[in-house]
This record gives structure tokens, sequence and C-alpha cells, in this order.
């Protein structure tokens, strides 16, 4: 008797799940990929012919959906919360001791499992079928990528009916791209001139964020679970570590090195033997996650503003190798500051391949005693920056070379001096040299200075070699057929930009003056001049005992401002500006505000924009930094506040909440 097709395409999809799981989940592939490739094209066939019989869980469903042109946003039931790190042994003895009394226990028990180094999403089933995929976003609303989630493999479109899912399941975990595939990826993507990325996460996290799923799905991305929502299943779980067997049994994967901590001394084993296997795995992690197992306890616990207080994360110390120093050369700055490179033999840390690194001047050189043929220990500093730890003496080869620090400009052959007051050696020839030229060039169109969107490094070392701009002035009396022209620019893209250069002729006073790249003159000083002169003329006319009047102006400060604005090449170039049409805004002129001498720091979510709230408090004469220290006067406090609210509470820092901050700024 013949099969119909909609009980044929039934028993495929059924067929072709099953075999996927075994695959991408169990890794314990049952037939041969000609014969799965068989099965699928099977399907395929059917519901060709019958496009009625198409189910939006069918394996051939999983790049169905056309491109994105936003990611809209998701808020979370319940908030995705983040992890307290625990950086050595102390703190986690610390964390297990806060455990014991606040539970009453002797001995604790914990989930230890791997800590993935991948994108935290949280995915919806209703009914078994997958309906929805976020980011975690801030926490508390992410933004929506079921199309890109459902091109992973290893994210089943329908869950098992094994354990009687709920019929409305939250299921969080990390995506990630194994070691394998993201060296097979960035192999090909090089090959054909496209884009690379440093380390796995990083591709993971960009391949979800593509607007076109059929991108996503040329990615080999992997998805491991890790927990469920508040209803993970009848009768409720217990423990931690059933939830994640109920996950398992349902079809999602879970890592499959997960286990049990009995008491610190199991914690501390747990972590020694992860540490020994981190190399080993075919994805990267960078430590362990402890929870307290039972969740009858968790409750009892509860959460923080941010973060559960029965769960840590003890991360791994940063990882370190060994590699040689080939040479070192010296990089010219937008001030004419020489910066001393090292060449590395690349070698890879912490998932990043490493090939150059900062020496940042001669004076760590020489601490450090850095030499040519050196072979070194690089260390990724806070897993981000790579740095040269140490020289490794005892490798030392004779014909090892001291660096020395050069007398003429790497780059124009000018005079090189190093001030009495200065660590580093600086070319003099501040106008004729080419890399201080293009550094001060990008400063100035820079997004925090004349924000020119568009004119980028690549560009801008164009415009310079081929001698189309000299000086910043030189940027408005650009045209479209001269842009157009230059490499890898077409007619739209220069009319885009000569748009965009045209925007920003139009400038507030605090802008300009941040943007003419004066040492010593970041963007805070910049707006308390602005604040204080109110006119580009009255700021260039002003002498050192007005400029030293101003709070945030110290001596060495007023002394590069005075000597900028008495440069006549300077005073040129500003009046040029003016001529091809840039507008300098006038600002009103405001005293000693009465939150003088205050320092207010901001965090979470307020009615108005943090920038906006920036600039009020700023008006009123007080000083707003990002780090909460026993300096600070009062933290402001909006929505969902992160650790800067633990830590103003720890250091007795007074806590404003928006109503409070705007009586004090006034509405």
């Amino acid at each position: 008797m013949a099969v119909s097709p909609a009980r044929r395409a039934e028993q495929l999809r059924r067929e072709i799940e099953e075999h996927n799981h075994r695959y991408y989940v169990l890794s314990e592939p049952a037939i041969a990929d000609a014969e799965y490739d068989r099965l699928f094209r099977e399907l395929q066939d059917i519901e060709r012919r019958h496009p009625q019989l198409v189910t939006p869980s069918s394996p051939t469903q999983r790049v169905g959906a056309a491109p994105q042109s936003h990611f809209a946003p998701v808020s979370h039931a319940a908030p995705m919360l983040s992890l307290d790190n625990a950086l050595d042994r102390a703190e986690l003895e610390a964390f297990d001791k806060h455990m014991r009394e606040s539970l009453e226990q002797d001995k604790v028990e914990y989930s230890a499992e791997p800590k993935i180094d991948g994108v935290a999403v949280s995915l919806l089933y209703e009914s078994r079928e997958l309906v929805r995929a976020a980011t975690r976003g801030d926490g508390f609303t992410g933004e929506d990528i079921t199309a890109n989630v459902r091109t992973i493999r290893s994210v089943p479109l329908r869950l098992h009916k094994a354990g009687k899912p709920p019929p409305l399941l939250e299921v969080r975990g990390e995506v990630y791209m194994s070691r394998e595939g993201f060296a097979r990826f960035n192999a090909g993507a090089g090959e054909r001139g496209e884009k690379t990325f440093v380390n796995p996460r990083n591709a993971a996290s960009g391949s979800l964020r593509q607007l076109d799923p059929a991108v996503t799905a040329a990615r080999p991305l992997h998805f491991f679970c890790y927990g469920a929502g508040p209803d993970a299943g009848a009768p409720p779980p217990a423990l931690h570590t059933e939830v994640l067997e109920r996950l398992k049994a349902w079809g999602l994967p879970v890592c499959g090195h997960a286990g049990v901590a009995r008491g610190l001394g199991e914690c501390v084993d747990f972590f020694r033997q992860m540490t020994e296997l981190r190399g080993k795995l075919d994805y990267e992690i960078d430590g362990v996650v402890y929870k307290v197992n039972r969740i009858a306890d968790q409750q009892t616990l509860g959460v923080r503003s941010r973060s559960p207080r029965w769960s840590i994360a003890c991360k791994f110390p940063a990882e370190e190798r060994e590699t040689l120093v080939k040479a070192v050369e010296f990089q010219v700055g937008r001030t004419g500051a020489l910066t001393p490179v090292a060449r590395l033999e690349p070698v890879a840390v912490g998932g990043v391949t490493v090939s150059n690194t900062s020496l940042h001047n001669m004076d760590e050189v020489e601490r450090k005693d850095v030499r040519i043929g050196d072979t070194v220990v690089v260390r990724r500093a806070g897993d981000v920056i790579p740095q040269v730890v140490r020289v490794v003496a005892d490798k030392r080869p004779k014909r090892a070379r001291k660096v020395k620090a050069p007398k003429q400009c790497p780059v124009c052959g000018g005079k090189v001096v190093r001030g009495e007051d200065e660590v580093a050696a600086r070319c003099i020839e501040s106008l004729s040299c080419p890399a201080q030229r293009k550094e001060a060039i990008r400063h100035f169109a820079s997004r925090l200075a004349m924000d020119i969107e568009g004119l980028g490094e690549k560009l801008v070392d164009q415009l310079v070699e081929k001698g189309h701009i000299e000086d910043v002035s030189d940027i408005y009396a650009l045209d479209a057929k001269t842009l157009a022209e230059l490499d890898r620019m077409g007619e739209k893209s220069a009319e885009n930009l000569v748009a965009a250069i045209d925007k920003s002729r139009d400038i507030s006073l605090e802008r300009f003056i941040y943007a003419l790249g004066i040492r010593e003159v970041g963007e805070a000083m910049a707006k308390a001049l602005a604040r204080r002169f109110g006119e580009l003329e009255h700021l260039m006319a002003a002498d050192e005992a007005a400029l030293l009047e101003i709070r945030d102006v110290g001596e060495v400060a007023a002394r590069r401002l005075r000597e900028c604005f008495a440069d006549d090449r300077n005073r040129r170039i500003i009046k040029q500006l003016q001529s091809n049409g840039v507008r300098v805004q006038k600002t009103e002129v405001t005293g000693p505000g009465p939150l003088q001498g205050k320092i207010y720091v901001i965090t979470g979510t307020l009615s108005i924009p943090r920038s906006e709230a920036k600039r009020r408090l700023e008006l009123a004469g007080a000083k707003v930094t990002s780090t909460v220290t026993s300096k600070t006067t009062a933290l402001i406090a909006g929505k969902n506040p992160g650790s800067k609210l633990d830590k103003a509470e720890r250091l007795d820092v007074e806590v404003l909440d928006e109503n409070a901050f705007l009586a004090l700024t006034g509405k």
C-alpha cells in the first residue's frame, strides 16, 4: 500500500531531526552523509510538489526567512542576569563560606559547568515548537534573532515528546563557534577577501546579528543550554542538574562536561580538571560556573539587582604564551609621540592570534629589558589587550639586540626630542610629518569631534598621499568628482561623504575645540572652555591667567592652549576653516555652578538620554565620571542599575533616584 505524501513527509522529518540530534548534539552519527543528503532531498521534493505540507519546524525551513531590515526589541519575562566573578581561590572560598553561612549548611552541593565563551541567548518554545529567540541585550530587553537561530543545526525546531515538556518553556544558553569551524571560516573568508574575526566569540556574535539568515546559516554555529525558566516541567525539579537532564531529554544540547561538586574541595578539583581540559576542547571556555544545586536553596538566597546570589563564575587566569620578538618598530601618533611596537612571531593567546603589541615607551622597554631576538611571555590583559609580561632571560640568544630610540622620525626623518617631564619622545615636525597629519585629520573627523561619517583611516591615507589634503581645512574644499576617483570610492559613496562634510559645517564650540586636537585638551576640558569663554575668538585671545581660572585647566594645558592659538599656521588654518564654511556656534557662558567641585556617576536607565543627564550636571558645574570611588559625591541610579550600585553601597556613597536628580539640576 502506497504511503501518502503527508505521511511520508512526517516520517522524513522525524528521521532527519533524529539524525540532526545524533550528529550535532550527541556527536554519534548513525548514517553516512550521502544517506542523510538523500533523505533531505526526498523531503525537499515532497514539499516542493505539495507546498501545503510545509511546516515551520520542518528541517528544510532552517533557512527560510527573508532578510530583515532590523532586529525588533524583545522584553525578557525574567531578567537575564549576569554573574559575579571569582578571580582567584580566595574569592571562591569567600563565596562558598557565604553560601554555607546563609543556608546554615556544613557543605553545599553545587552544579559545576564549563563557562562557554559565546553569546547568551534565550529560546522560547510553545507547544514544543521554537517560536522566538532573543539576545541577552541589557538583561531586560534583547533583540529578536529568531530567523538566525533557526539556522543553527543543534537548536531543535521542535522538542522531543519524551519527558513531556511544558506547554511554554524558556531555555537559556550560549551560541558559540567551534575552534575548528572558526579556523575553517576565517581561512575561507580570507581567501575571498572578506572580513575575518579575531576570535570565535566575536565570530558567533557577528553571525547572530546578520540581517540575512542565509548568511548566518553558512556560519559553523553551535548551541549549549545551561538553564530554563521557572516552569521547567512537572513535577517541579528539585535540583538544577535535574533541569539539565530534562532539557537533554527534550532534545536540547547540554555541555557534556557539566557535573556536581559537593563542597569547596570538589569545586577546586573541578576547576583544576577544566583548566587541564581547556586546550583540548573544540570550543572556547573562560572559566567555570558554580550554582547552588538545590532550587529551593536558590530561592532562599534570591538575587541582587544584576546577579543571582547563588551562582558565581570562577574565571581562568589570563592565558600566557611564549613567542619571539622579531623586530621593534616605532609608530608616530597625532601629537608626534613615538610608540615602540614589538613585531612578534604570531602566537595564539586566549583565542586570538597576536603578532604585535605596544611596548608603550622606552622606559617600559628598558624596565623589562626587551631586546630584538628575545623570547618573551605574552598575555592578553583582561582577555582583550595583548601585552609583553616579561622576557625569558635564559632563552636570550647571543645575537639579541638592544632597542634604540630613534633620533629621527621614522616617517618624515624629522628631529626627535624628549622633554624633561615626558616619557615619550616626539617628532617635532608637526607641520610636515605625514603620520601626524593623517592622525590629526582622523581625529578632526572623528565622531566626538566634527563627526564626518565615512572619512575613515584608509580614505585619509589616500587623500594625504595624493596631495588632496595638506591640513584639516582642505576637507571642506573636497568635491564628489575628486573623491570618486579614489580607490574603492564610487559616485554614490563620494556624494554621501560630501553630504557628511556639509553636515559638519555647523559645529558647537566644545566639539570644535576638541577637534583641534590640542595636547592635554580632552572632551571634558573642551566643554569647560566653551562654557567659560562662549565664543572661539574669546578663547583664542585668552591669556594663561584666564585659562587657569577654570577648574579643569592646569598649567601644562594652559600652556598648550596658548601655544596653539599663538601659532600663525594654526590661526591661518582656523581662518581657512571659517572661510570654507565652518560655523562655530556660540555657547552660553556660565560661571561656577551650584555643583562646582562635586563628582557624580550615572548608572541605569533614566527617562532622558544619559548624555543629556551628563550635560545638565556639567552645566551646574559638576564633574561626571564613569567609576564610583570614595571621592564620588553621589551615584544617580535609574532603572536596572548595574554593579556601580553595589559598589556605591559598599563605599557608603549617596544614591539618588531620578526624581532627586531632577530636583538637583532643575527640570
